[in-house]
């Protein structure tokens, strides 16, 4: 593929999302997305990545990782990791549009036609208008239609619940216990705190007995003592799984703690690269294993985590409450990838501003998603985003 041009296009409106245009010498376009620091990634990808791709023949994505290498930088998920991942997540669909394959035929065919999905209870404006995963971020106040799911999960978790499984969901994922974190820096919560955060769990059991799997997302926010505490207070209500207790810099501690729960880990959104995921495996650390195609390298990277995950018999659940085209690529890995368990997903997010940003949304259907049909992961922006006044665009190349 005759890389032509490098674009990058980031709004005001969403200083989070930054959007990857590759262009081959045939006028095709591939997209590609990542989240945070979207200023800091576009500079990386016209100063550093640009430069080693437009004008030149990129044969596929084992090329594209090799001549993006760095030397320092790419450990974690810092800017090169986010920019490379949109990069290469970008090459795959531009290559779909080359071709007139969809991403999961690419990937090899898929394992299914459709995958179960849960809603993770964000709503409308979470962390959209501003920077970091924090609860002032939350958007709290700002409704913006009946999926302000964020709010209900505080507020009256059993009537959320209800709602979820009226549209066929049977999973759910909440985060009631960061703000106690935030409090603390997440090394101890108290016994009133405890309770209050147990709170919407017991609730959701109230309205819904056993029908609702429930997810607790803790955000790697809290010390190992304090996060087996919060574990055995939400016990009896049969949690699904507890997502990243702990910060992912030491996978023993993980490990250890994982031997403490009474309930699934999982992790890590907050994971990069193919090396970084098999140690957490190798540490036997987790029972469910999260990636994000933005921040763990794209699409070719989770592949990879997807197959070392298979090779040790567990599953991998792709993660995304970033964007539409993270969102549509994960569908296809999940169609892919004979070891994916669930697909995340945010109603308040694909009823709301993804269809004011995107055509060609995946699906969901009875608890369920699936790409739409089409070539590469199937989303166009809507063209008109590109001449919005809050709107900034950058071409590297012709």
């Amino acid at each position: 593929m005759h890389i032509a041009a490098v674009e990058t296009l980031r709004l005001d409106e969403f200083p989070n999302i930054l959007w990857v245009i590759l262009e081959d010498d045939a006028g095709n376009r591939g997209l590609g997305e990542t989240f945070f620091g979207a200023e800091a990634v576009e500079a990386y990808v016209h100063e550093s990545a640009a430069p080693k791709l437009a004008g030149f023949d990129i044969s596929g994505p084992e090329e594209l990782r090799g001549r993006l290498k760095a030397h320092v930088g790419h450990q974690g998920s810092g800017v090169e990791t986010r920019g490379n991942s949109a990069i290469d997540i970008a090459l795959w669909d531009l290559w779909g549009q080359r071709t007139g394959a969809p991403l999961w035929e690419l990937l090899g065919g898929r394992a299914r036609e459709r995958i179960r999905a849960y809603n993770t209870c964000a709503g409308y404006r979470y962390v959209r208008a501003s920077v970091g995963q924090h609860s002032s971020n939350w958007g709290l106040g700002e409704a913006a239609g009946p999926y302000e799911d964020l709010e209900a999960f505080l507020t009256d978790a059993g009537a959320l619940a209800e709602s979820l499984l009226a549209e066929g969901f049977g999973a759910m994922k909440i985060w009631p216990f960061d703000r106690y974190a935030e409090a603390s820096q997440g090394m101890a919560i108290t016994p009133a705190q405890l309770a209050e955060g147990c709170a919407p769990f017991a609730r959701i059991r109230e309205a819904v007995g056993g029908d609702m799997q429930i997810m607790l997302e803790l955000h790697g926010e809290w010390s190992a003592p304090a996060a087996a505490e919060i574990a055995r207070a939400v016990a009896p209500y049969d949690i699904y799984w507890i997502e990243d207790p702990i910060p992912m810099s030491n996978f023993g501690a993980l490990a250890d703690l994982r031997r403490q729960v009474p309930m699934k880990v999982t992790a890590s959104e907050t994971v990069a690269g193919r090396r970084q995921f098999m140690a957490m495996i190798e540490a036997r650390a987790v029972d469910v294993v999260m990636l994000d195609l933005s921040w763990c390298g794209g699409v070719t990277e989770a592949k990879a985590i997807a197959a070392i995950a298979e090779a040790a018999h567990l599953p991998v659940a792709p993660h995304d409450c970033t964007g539409p085209v993270v969102w549509a690529a994960s569908a296809h890995l999940s169609l892919h990838a004979p070891n994916a368990l669930i697909q995340e997903c945010v109603r308040a997010f694909f009823t709301g501003w993804y269809v004011e940003l995107a055509d060609g949304l995946p699906l969901v259907e009875a608890g369920h998603v699936r790409p739409a049909e089409g070539p590469g992961h199937g989303v166009r922006l809507k063209p008109e985003l590109s001449e919005r006044p809050d709107a900034h665009r950058r071409r590297s190349g012709p």
